[in-house]
């Protein structure tokens, strides 16, 4: 009998019609199969999954295939947003056996949970071959399958463990150096990103790179990255008639996407764009978060401040069934009965032509691929009228799409990436000073600390229908901290700070493994896995472990605290001789930067510290962090320091400050 019907997650219920027996993951169905002593299918996906959605059509909807795995199979559905610690540990396996992974991911494993194969998408004649060939092995020679699967056990033990690092990395700015040399080989400088598709975003990545640009003055460097911004602004991944960017492109050139709007990648786009914007004031930029929070405000929010986890690759089309980016594309007819007399223009704009088409039928996906500016010029037109032209035409496109079938709603609320996209408002109000990004940023925050962590100090990962569960992540604790890290930069209210430490103190308690001198992935309180798993690799999120080393040095300085900076920089020690390609490794080489000489601390002590706080934070510095308080503090970086009726600022760097300056303008010229 299929279980799912009891789950609350939206991937699971979207399978708990299929013929298949399907079961969560939870303590009795672990049990069942070793009772039976029969193996284990374990299919990992999530709602917004396109190729996810395919297989379920075309085999777990399927009777013959599900009679298959029904009769020999305990089958087990895992939703990877809820459960990352399954996914990570079987993502691994599965790379380990094909050298590849993605969703959806099927691994059939023993009794007891240790993979035996496995992979990604199948089709239906091949999956049910395979799975009738596992059985057969399993009744007639189970222990060549037991000699595998130990081995491949002990294969994820190893790749599991931190590489030792018993002298000194040797790793300064002349090696870091190389490695940019070596990163830059792989960047597209036609169309930004790197030279391979599909194209992921990479926000991380990004972040380093304008910060080394913009520290280093490489002219170079910034033109690739605000190359790569604006490309990937133009349309096709980034929805410009309602905001918000889908998961990653397909081509080179940013235009056709895998149509999933995520949480976490506009989380940390906007992150991004602001500080480009703080940089550069490219109104590129400022329309990129404006459309974004705009739709994110719109459409992924819920009624007490969360925020929804994603919007479906799919939509019923005009047939009436499910069809990839049904909602986004267009035909040229359709387009010229919206445009009208303005369509040439439009079609120049928005390449209704070889560039912009998508695939038959004569279906298109806006792009621009130049400037407004070049064709206002071209066409001998004013440029503020073209400006109001793309307006208003996006106006009447997102009229017109409104009465489409909209893609399906992901409505759980997932802690780390409610403080991913937290803190992109947090960073838009840095950015811009638009005061309603601040207001929801604040109301998050209360959502969080409100509905999803506990009187007994743990944060829950998950909120759905009104209720939290599963326990938290090191992903949930490590971009809180880092969210209410910046809360504080923004209103200089030392709750955040002291919510910070709290829960980073949490972390030591409970994931800190002070054998491998970092933090896992999951709790000492939850039950534990085939092996364990230690988030290191930076991708489409920063690790967890990067992240919470970054958070370590900044709680370090605010509450002098030197053995969270220890811990940092034994982290980044063992980390540093193992960086051989770059971008997986962007946040670590932040933290970098962080201990380098460049890098200062601003204590702000003066009646308008607030006031002078956000001046300071309009600008981009990233080198410097910064505390402020209108009043006597308690925070180990501010005590002592503020004196009434005066205006202090104090610029330090590696424990040692200047004498104070009274004057915030003095303070930006030493910077500078």
């Amino acid at each position: 009998m299929n279980e799912l019907h009891k789950e609350s997650s939206p991937y699971l219920l979207q399978h708990a019609n299929n013929p298949v027996h399907w079961k969560a993951w939870n303590p009795e169905s672990l049990a069942s199969a070793k009772e039976k002593n029969q193996l284990i299918i374990v299919s990992v996906g999530y709602s917004a999954c396109h190729w996810c959605h395919v297989m379920e059509h075309e085999t777990f909807e399927d009777i013959d295939a599900a009679k298959v795995m029904n009769q020999s199979f305990i089958n087990i559905k895992v939703d990877r947003e809820e459960r990352p610690d399954i996914d990570a540990v079987y993502m691994k396996a599965i790379q380990i056996m094909t050298g590849r992974g993605g969703w959806p991911m099927n691994v059939v494993c023993l009794p007891d949970g240790r993979p035996v194969w496995g992979g990604t998408y199948f089709r239906k004649i091949e999956w049910m071959e395979t799975l009738q060939q596992l059985k057969n092995l399993y009744e007639n020679d189970p222990e060549k399958m037991i000699d595998y699967a130990e081995k491949l056990k002990n294969g994820l033990d190893a790749i599991s463990l931190i590489p030792e690092n018993t002298e000194a990395s040797g790793f300064d700015f002349e090696t870091l150096e190389r490695l940019l040399s070596k990163w830059k080989k792989s960047f597209d400088h036609e169309f930004g990103g790197y030279t391979r598709a599909p194209k992921f975003m990479m926000p991380n990545n990004y972040a380093f790179l304008l910060r080394f640009a913009h520290q280093n003055n490489d002219k170079d460097l910034l033109e690739f990255v605000s190359l790569t911004l604006t490309k990937m602004a133009y349309g096709g991944l980034f929805d410009t008639v309602d905001g918000g960017f889908s998961r990653y492109s397909v081509d080179m050139k940013w235009h056709v996407p895998h149509f999933e709007k995520m949480l976490y990648d506009n989380g940390q786009l906007v992150s991004l764009y602001a500080d480009a914007y703080k940089l550069t004031k490219n109104p590129l930029h400022k329309e990129v978060i404006e459309k974004t929070l705009n739709f994110i405000s719109k459409e992924l929010t819920n009624e007490v401040g969360g925020f929804y986890s994603a919007l479906d690759a799919d939509s019923l089309n005009t047939e009436n069934h499910l069809e990839e980016g049904a909602f986004y594309s267009w035909k040229t007819e359709e387009l010229e009965q919206l445009i009208t007399e303005d369509f040439p223009f439009f079609s120049e704009v928005f390449n209704i032509n070889d560039f912009g088409f998508w695939e038959e039928e004569q279906k298109y996906v806006l792009i621009q691929n130049k400037t407004l500016e070049e064709i206002a010029f071209a066409n001998n037109i004013d440029l503020s009228d073209l400006i109001n032209k793309k307006k208003s035409w996006e106006q009447i496109l997102y009229n017109k799409r409104e009465n489409r079938s909209k893609p399906r709603l992901d409505d759980k609320c997932l802690t780390s990436w409610n403080a991913l996209m937290l803190k992109g408002f947090i960073d838009a109000y840095k950015a811009l000073g638009d005061e309603d990004y601040l207001e929801i940023a604040l109301k998050n925050a209360s959502f969080i600390t409100e509905k999803l962590w506990t009187p007994e100090g743990n944060l829950l990962h998950n909120y759905k229908d009104g209720k939290s569960s599963i326990n938290g992540y090191l992903e949930d604790y490590c971009f809180v901290i880092e969210a209410f890290i910046s809360l504080y930069e923004v209103t200089l209210q030392e709750k955040y700070l002291t919510d910070a430490k709290q829960l980073a103190d949490y972390c030591f308690d409970h994931f800190f493994d002070s054998n491998q001198e970092f933090f896992s992935f999951t709790s000492n309180l939850d039950e534990k896995l085939i092996t364990n798993h230690f988030e290191i690799e930076d991708n489409v999120i920063s690790a967890s472990n990067s992240v919470m080393a970054n958070n370590l040095f900044k709680l370090s300085i605010y509450f002098k605290n030197s053995y969270y900076e220890e811990v940092s920089s034994k982290m980044l020690d063992k980390i540093l001789p193992n960086v051989d390609y770059p971008s997986a490794f962007a946040n670590w080489l932040q933290l970098f930067l962080n201990f380098s000489e460049e890098n200062r601390e601003l204590a702000i002590c003066s009646e308008n510290a607030l006031e002078d706080a956000l001046k300071f934070q309009k600008q981009y510095i990233p080198n410097v962090l910064i505390a402020g308080t209108s009043r006597e503090s308690s925070l180990p970086f501010l005590k002592n320091r503020f004196i009434e009726n005066q205006n202090n600022y104090y610029l330090c760097q590696n424990k040692t400050c200047d004498l104070p300056e009274n004057n915030l303008e003095s303070i930006f010229e030493k910077l500078n």
